[in-house]
């Protein structure tokens, strides 16, 4: 049984061949192969709201063949103190797979741990390795005719705002996976904190990112320029104080033309326009925010599809 917790739980060559199937459900979207998932229950259970994941995955799962199951942590047991533990037994008697989207990341490490059935990572407050999978494919895509992964080596990714936020951290262990240059610029209190690199330095990676307090040099020769929202889901008591310190990083159409000729634009969504991104930029035709949000379909349908197989071994 595999789960997919992090970005670096699929090998680089596990990952090309995730992006060669998420391309073919890209190009064969009519025709659906519902063989894959065949009568299976998978869960998804959600801490936090959402639009793009529980969508994308319950249309996903569907086309699969399987029958999503939505489940609000606020009406489970688990909201009267059941624990997790005991719930993740509870699951695996009934469902086949289980997606969780939550806030603590050693929720659904406990989850995976204590059930008997594949987990999927549909978001914590440290990773959004699915998320980041398709911003991924959405490149290669643009970069490659055939959405190579190849097209991804030695691109420069330049992430502004807040670096201590689950997306910063995915970029870091995804762009290096992909072996991506990735630069974060953000104010020094915003730094990649002491998580990511606890987890780097236990997994032996190096040099996996450069950080700088000045976005101008930062994006120099960038190829994308990525950001997202100032307060996250559970942050709302620090809007004030994080939109004074963050408010010199959003990014403009002067940042956006100061990269790269052909550079392009990502947000994972939803955005606060005027906040950390002006409106010139998320609307411009190099942004690509809604081929984002599609390719969560598609690339989410290729993950499913390598999980489920690596359950029938």
């Amino acid at each position: 049984m595999k789960h997919f917790l992090k970005e670096t739980d699929f090998s680089i060559q596990e990952a090309t061949d995730i992006f060669i199937l998420a391309q073919k459900y890209k190009n064969d979207r009519g025709h659906n192969n519902p063989s894959v998932l065949n009568n299976e229950s998978w869960a998804l259970l959600f801490y936090k709201t959402s639009t793009r994941t529980r969508i994308s995955f319950e249309v996903g799962i569907n086309e699969l063949g399987g029958h999503p199951l939505y489940l609000d942590k606020d009406t489970m047991q688990l909201s009267r103190g059941e624990s997790v533990a005991d719930t993740a037994k509870i699951l695996s008697r009934y469902c086949h797979g289980l997606i969780i989207r939550t806030y603590d990341h050693k929720i659904v490490e406990e989850f995976a741990s204590e059930g008997t059935i594949t987990v999927v990572n549909a978001l914590t407050d440290f990773l959004h390795p699915c998320q980041i999978f398709s911003d991924a494919f959405t490149l290669a895509e643009h970069w490659s005719e055939d959405s190579n992964i190849i097209s991804l080596k030695d691109r420069k990714i330049v992430f502004i705002g807040d670096c201590n936020s689950n997306m910063a951290n995915s970029w870091i262990l995804g762009g290096h996976l992909f072996s991506m240059n990735v630069v974060l610029s953000g104010p020094e209190t915003f730094a990649p904190g002491k998580e990511i690199n606890d987890h780097l330095d236990k997994a032996g990676i190096t040099n996996a990112y450069t950080f700088t307090t000045d976005i101008h040099e930062a994006i120099e020769d960038a190829d994308v320029i990525y950001t997202d929202v100032w307060v996250s889901m559970g942050k709302e008591n620090e809007e004030a104080i994080r939109t004074k310190k963050l408010s010199p990083y959003k990014v403009t159409l002067d940042h956006l033309n100061a990269a790269k000729k052909d550079a392009l634009f990502m947000h994972c969504l939803p955005a606060h326009l005027e906040m950390e991104v002006s409106p010139d930029v998320y609307y411009n035709s190099k942004s690509v925010v809604f081929d984002q949000a599609e390719n969560r379909l598609h690339m989410q349908k290729a993950i499913l599809t390598s999980l489920a197989g690596s359950n029938k071994t």
